[in-house]
This record gives C-alpha cells, structure tokens and sequence, in this order.
C-alpha cells in the first residue's frame, strides 16, 4: 500500500481561505505549501485516549503512534465534512459529537499544515481499518511517560501538550 501522490488537495492561508490547489506530492515534497487536516481525538469516558499505530508504509513518520483520527481535507470538502469521513474511513466511528478545539499551523521539515483539532467522548470501540496498523487505548500516565521517548509523532506530541497539557492529571 502506498500514498496517492496525485491526489488533490485545496492550498489555504492561516485562516482557512481556499488560495490554490496542488498534489498530495507536491504539498508533502518540500514546497511547504499550506493545506488543511483534521485531527480528532477519541476519549473513553473514563478519559483514556485512543491513538493510532502509523503503518510502516506510510510515507511520513511510519510506525509512529499518533492521533486517533487525522486526515487531509480534500478539494471541494469542509474540514468537518473531512472530520466525519475520515472517522468512518480509519476507525469506523459514525455516531460521535465533535467539539471543535483550535485550528493552527504545524511545520515539518517536509509541509506546512493547517490543522483544524476536535475531541470526543465515546463509549464506541474504534474498529481500525487496513489503513492502520491497529490502535489502542492510552491512560495519561502512559502518555506521560512515553513522551520524548520517539514513541508519537512530533505533531501528536506538540498537540498533546499544547491541548491537554504533558502531565497525568493536567
């Protein structure tokens, strides 16, 4: 399995503003052109988190444990439209209430993206598809203490802390 390296995706400026459209290569190639993701965060409502196992095929940061949902924002879709399609596609969630958190600009040494993050409480089981590597859920503590450890992804990490905070019982 492998990335659509084709695959269209809107460019927008830091408010959101659709300005452009390229490649999913072009945007992930070194252009550091700004296009829009979803991520969304999936508590149990004894608030352990839900995390994803990165296949080791993807393209970027494989076999990294990271947001439960996250996915780009294809052309001629709302980041809430992406929201809810990319839940169904990677855990097979439908039946779930978003809440809205923050929207800000994550930078790597490859893209820029405009990440648009959620949260929701379910008692649901997330039934992860083939396009992970299974997932499972995290206590704080743990996720605590594998922070810095090269176990997340940098982005998970960064939102992790700036959303949640770093501690066990922050």
């Amino acid at each position: 399995m492998k990335d659509n390296s084709a695959e269209l995706f809107p460019l927008v400026n830091e408010q959101g503003d659709i300005i452009g459209r390229a490649t999913r290569g072009e945007c992930h190639g070194g252009t550091f052109w700004l296009h829009p993701v979803v991520h969304l965060h999936v508590f149990r409502p004894d608030g352990a988190l839900y995390l994803q196992h990165r296949p080791a095929w993807k393209e970027i940061q494989p076999d990294k444990w990271d947001t439960a949902v996250g996915g780009h924002v294809d052309l001629g879709e709302t980041p809430e439209e992406a929201l809810r399609r990319e839940a169904r596609e990677e855990l097979g969630l439908t039946e779930f209430c978003p809440e809205f958190l923050l929207r800000y600009v994550f930078s790597s040494p490859r893209e820029r993206e405009l990440v648009h993050v959620y949260r929701t409480v379910t008692a649901a089981m997330p039934r992860p598809s083939d396009e992970l590597d299974g997932g499972r859920f995290f206590t704080r503590a743990e996720i605590a203490e594998l922070l810095g450890k090269d176990f997340f992804t940098p982005n998970f990490e960064q939102e992790w802390k700036r959303v949640f905070g770093n501690g066990p019982t922050d």
